[in-house]
């Protein structure tokens, strides 16, 4: 039987809908932050009756509640130990307002896809955190983010127009409804006339009323937006702007309409080195008059840290340590204007001290990585760390004319107190800057930040003036000190905000403010040495968005925390609560990882836990298994040909099922060699096993004229995928090996190798010495097409872009080939990877429905007949997705030039 707590919970919800075992409590014990708690349960409402159910059984059982979408948060705000609310898996949806000039969404849409969504309306969400193609709408207003270029102006309170919002009491409220105000007198009326009481109390305290407006005029997310109670007279509307920045403390966001900005496409960047922070810090006048719409700052220790990147200039290496640099960028709506802006901005720099020559650029790839390195410094410092040790985060903002002498006085403390390795980093058009720490969190470790903090206080918030923290919201770090910044009159009134929301305080305590002065260091994330693959990670969560299994079972970082609290366990002498969770962890952690490397890309330091999850594999198979797979390796030809009789035998009791099976594919082709052959083709095993169809590409190439060189042997051949997919390295290897000594030969020296079968063709990448491996597809577009006769065209195509063919960046070829074949073409809102991972997608099938669920849904309605893609395992996957027909895009190519 279950608990009572979780009993009463899953009769809020549903049984499904509730988590309650060890090993998924574990894994949602950590977010971004430097904090670790882990829930008594984890809920996944379907609604907003769910949540105020949830919240209805936390005030009965007495046990807190935390609302977490995308637990990006870098100040402990998405961790608890009581109930933890998952708002994102059933909370996406959102519809574009007025042409793009607003857009209504929920708090589990991710912040980036909302961008992809306005971006044909030429607009864009106001802030722009650097996280944003991981966090979402949720936690963006509940932490009131800016970003790179935001600024203030364009946050998430002053952009917002209004809050779908729930109380802690149950009362929903729409605050862009014209009688909302009434229907909150109605329904809560001491919270409407508290709310009144409040914004006259403070409006009758001047000295305060102007301290909050003036520091509300830079960036400050310290405590409650008290400038809430100035800024709007109706009590809803002041209600809806104190969510903003409220972490979840007062409530429960269900959606939100927020006005948008100008996306301003025409862009230049330009990355400047300069002898010191103070040289960098007296340009910021220069460069905001010059129209500079991005001018972030990097100390030196930064710059250090992402000059191996792609982008950075080859000089930045070379700075020294008390150097600094700026990132600048220029926007604008048209390129007249921005080339005016970008002639005035070179003007500038000749008069400037730089310390090696600027870089400034229009070059879109060169932008992109000279961002990219901005946004990744949090993770990229967090992978260089030394191992064991944890990192923490904070950032504080000063007025602008003060940056220069806040940064020099922060390298100061950080030297007095021994962080040597630490890096200052940040908005400087704001004055916000951000710093990153790293030590061990044993009792000498946590006395020295404690020590730090004791510092860091009163010379941000005192002697400069400051806030002490801009943008990431106050968290648990910063809660007992939100004193210190505001003052006892202030505080007062926030704590009144909160009672009159949140009257039995279930809702995040501990965050945001607190009455414990040492609350700050308490329930700090250890890291113990796990799995050396992924000791760099600092749980970042950027990988969670693209990971095939993320609503089925765990996501890369949660497999990567499940993995660490057993080594805790084991450290504190817990042998069998560490065995436990590693048993529980065969599942969710290694049967259902589709090892696609796509959280690899998504990581700012690299890190594909696929790698974990193979050796893993390899670690659980016994000598019996290992010889199977050694002796299936030595025969492959036999066992194609039977996986070909199995697909022809089962068939029919698929069918019975309701559940197709591909069809048995077709026998190698025969040796071929001519001197005029252009490339040298290995058709897939998966072809050879899995598609009845005349092989498109040879069809392809006669038809084109062209000739391709086929070796013997064929059916015997492998690239190695199907074994290194499984945890079997040594026969992996032998049939790479074995392939690359059949290859060699053929290619002349110089003839590429072309491969039908993305997946197969990544995996050969590197792996086969000096012989250039190409994908069919992209080898189609550039050598066949502009040789072939489209002669019909199919009317709508859906187009899945698998996750090799991502990693291969095939996505122009694809698409070029789609345009071939088709009148319109059509793509998912979000091109993910299926799940089906070779043959997971038989073994383990609701990793691929959980992988193509999003996809499948937005083709509904497009109008598409048949789909293509260029991997016949996950055409299985997305045919039996959307009911669609997914094939290959050669052979719906070679359908067309017929």
């Amino acid at each position: 039987m279950a608990p009572p707590l979780l009993a009463a919970l899953r009769s809020a919800t549903a049984p499904d809908r509730v988590l309650g075992r060890d090993i998924e409590r574990v894994a949602w014990a950590s977010d971004a932050s430097m904090y670790h708690l882990v829930p008594r349960a984890v809920v996944f409402p379907a609604d907003g009756r769910e949540v105020a159910a949830v919240l209805q059984v936390a005030r009965r059982f007495r046990v807190p509640v935390t609302f977490r979408a995308a637990g990006t948060s870098l100040s402990g705000q998405a961790v608890t130990d009581g109930i933890l609310v998952e708002v994102a898996r059933h909370w996406k949806g959102a519809t574009v307002l007025d042409g793009g000039r607003a857009i209504r969404a929920r708090p589990g849409m991710i912040g980036a896809h909302l961008n992809a969504l306005l971006a044909p309306h030429g607009t864009r969400l106001g802030p722009d955190p650097s996280s944003i193609d991981a966090c979402t709408l949720g936690g963006i207003l509940a932490n009131n983010s800016s970003g790179l270029c935001s600024g203030v102006a364009q946050n998430s309170y002053h952009t917002l127009r209004s809050l779908t919002l729930l109380l802690p009491s149950g009362t929903r409220l729409d605050t862009g409804r014209a009688d909302a105000d009434d229907e909150l007198r109605a329904r809560e009326p001491a919270l409407h006339a508290g709310l009144l009481a409040l914004r006259q109390e403070l409006l009758a305290n001047a000295p305060l009323a102007e301290r909050v407006r003036a520091r509300h005029r830079r960036k400050n997310t310290t405590g409650y937006g008290l400038n809430a109670l100035l800024d709007h007279e109706r009590p809803a509307e002041i209600l809806a702007h104190l969510f903003i920045g409220a972490e979840g403390t007062l409530g429960f966001i269900e959606e939100a309409v927020l006005e948008t900005v100008p996306l301003l496409p025409h862009t230049a960047t330009g990355f400047l080195q300069f002898p010191s922070v103070k040289a960098a810090c007296a340009s910021l006048e220069a460069f905001r008059a010059a129209g500079a719409e991005m001018l972030e700052l990097l100390d030196g220790p930064s710059v250090r840290t992402v000059a191996p990147l792609p982008g950075v200039p080859r000089e930045a290496a070379a700075l020294p340590r008390e150097g600094a640099a700026l990132l600048v960028q220029l926007r604008s709506a048209d390129a007249p204007a921005l080339a005016e802006r970008e002639a005035a901005l070179r003007a500038l720099l000749r008069a400037l001290p730089l310390a090696a020559p600027a870089l400034l650029t229009r070059d879109a790839a060169t932008q992109a990585a000279l961002i990219h390195a901005r946004k990744g410094l949090y993770p990229a410092v967090g992978g260089r760390r030394a191992a064991g040790t944890s990192l923490l985060l904070e950032d504080v903002a000063v007025p602008v004319e003060r940056l220069a002498e806040a940064a020099v006085d922060l390298q100061g403390l950080f030297a007095r107190h021994g962080y040597d390795d630490a890096v200052l980093f940040g908005h400087a058009r704001d004055g916000n800057l951000h710093f990153l720490l790293t030590q061990p969190v044993d009792a000498t470790g946590v006395d020295r930040y404690a020590r730090f903090m004791d510092e860091l206080v009163p010379l941000i918030a005192g002697r400069h003036d400051g806030a002490l923290k801009a943008e990431h919201g106050t968290g648990r770090n910063m809660a007992p000190f939100v004193g210190a910044e505001w003052g006892p009159e202030a505080v007062a009134l926030m704590r009144r905000v909160k009672a009159l929301c949140d009257p039995d305080g279930v809702l995040s305590p501990g965050v945001l403010l607190t009455d414990d002065a040492r609350g700050h260091l308490k329930h700090l994330k250890t890291v113990p040495l796990a799995d050396a693959e992924t000791d760099r990670c600092v749980e970042c969560g950027f990988c969670e968005p693209v990971c095939p299994s993320r609503t089925v079972t765990l996501t890369p970082r949660q497999r990567i925390v499940v993995r660490r609290e057993a080594a805790r366990r084991r450290a504190a002498g817990d042998a069998a609560g560490a065995h436990a969770l590693d048993l529980a962890f065969t599942y969710p952690g290694v049967d259902t990882c589709a090892t696609d490397g796509l959280c690899g890309r998504a990581c700012p330091v690299g890190i594909d836990a696929g790698r974990l999850v193979t050796r893993l594999r390899a670690e659980s198979h016994g000598p019996l298994t290992r010889g199977l797979a050694q002796a299936a390796g030595e025969h492959w030809g036999a066992v194609t040909g039977l996986a070909r009789a199995g697909l022809r035998l089962g068939a029919p009791l698929a069918a019975l099922a309701a559940r197709a099976l591909p069809g048995a594919g077709r026998r190698a082709p025969r040796p071929a060699r001519t001197s005029a052959d252009a490339a040298v083709y290995f058709p897939s095993c998966m072809g050879r096993v899995l598609d009845d169809a005349d092989d498109p590409l040879l069809v392809l190439a006669r038809r084109a004229g062209v000739s391709l060189r086929v070796p013997a042997g064929l059916d015997g051949m492998c690239c190695g995928l199907a074994f290194a997919s499984k945890g079997y390295p040594g026969p992996a290897r032998a049939r790479t090996e074995a392939l690359q000594a059949a290859l060699a030969p053929l290619t002349d020296g110089g003839l590429p190798v072309v491969v039908d079968g993305s997946s197969c063709a990544h995996h050969l990448h590197g792996l086969v010495g000096t012989i250039a491996v190409e994908d069919a597809v992209r080898f189609t577009h550039r050598t066949l097409l502009p040789r072939l006769t489209v002669r019909r065209r199919i009317p709508v195509l859906a187009l899945h872009i698998p996750c090799a063919a991502q990693h291969l960046g095939l996505e122009g070829d694809l698409r070029a080939l789609a345009a071939a074949v088709a009148e319109r073409v059509v793509e998912p809102a979000r091109q993910e990877c299926c799940g089906f991972a070779g043959d997971r997608g038989f073994t383990h099938p609701e990793l691929t429905a959980g992988a193509t669920a999003a996809m499948a849904e937005s083709l509904r309605g497009t109008g598409a007949a048949a789909g293509a893609g260029s991997n016949l395992p996950c055409g299985v996957g997305m045919t039996r997705a959307t009911g669609l027909p997914f094939r290959p895009i050669l052979a719906l190519l070679e359908e067309a030039t017929r």
